[in-house]
């Protein structure tokens, strides 16, 4: 990865394009239960590449679900499994619009395969962040070099099973 952030990623051409490959990701993702679309090939500890869920957030304006396709670690916990994901918006300064709508509603809902869960958001705090983060790169390296392209500290989100909530 370049030390500094390319350029080309905040051109609007390529963000027009990353919109298109989400809904399409999704579409193909949800009609094969993550069959088709559930991992990322890239560099990563794992050979057959990275996992992806989908996450549903409300929009914090509209009020509209949004689907948003994201690289997740599974992590079991006492309490049940955990699913933990970055919001990293490839290094840029402002954090993506799913972190910021499950702030406003923290009731989301996670599609890993055919599986779909209600659980609840909540950003990390500073000592899960640094347990977690070693574990996210392992399984990501790029995280590295987003979190070096921005001064924003890049937030990492726990989700957890929630007992009863509406989304």
């Amino acid at each position: 990865m370049p030390r500094q952030r390319p350029p080309a990623l905040d051109s609007p051409l390529t963000t027009r394009i990353l919109k298109v490959l989400s809904r399409v990701n999704t579409f193909v993702y949800r009609a094969t239960d993550g069959y088709i679309g559930g991992t990322f090939p890239a560099r990563s500890g794992s050979p057959s590449g990275v996992p992806i869920c989908l996450l549903t957030t409300r929009g914090r304006k509209s009020g509209r679900l949004r689907t948003t396709p994201l690289l997740y670690l599974s992590d079991p916990a006492p309490e049940g499994e955990r699913v933990i994901l970055v919001a990293s918006q490839v290094g840029r300064a402002r954090n993506p619009m799913w972190f910021r709508n499950l702030l406003a509603e923290p009731t989301v809902v996670v599609q890993t395969g055919g599986r779909m869960r209600r659980m609840r958001a909540r950003v990390a705090d500073e000592q899960e962040r640094a347990e977690l983060w070693p574990r996210l790169v392992e399984l990501y390296p790029d995280y590295d070099a987003y979190q070096s392209w921005t001064d924003r500290t890049i937030p990492v989100v726990i989700c957890e099973t929630a007992a009863h909530s509406a989304i």
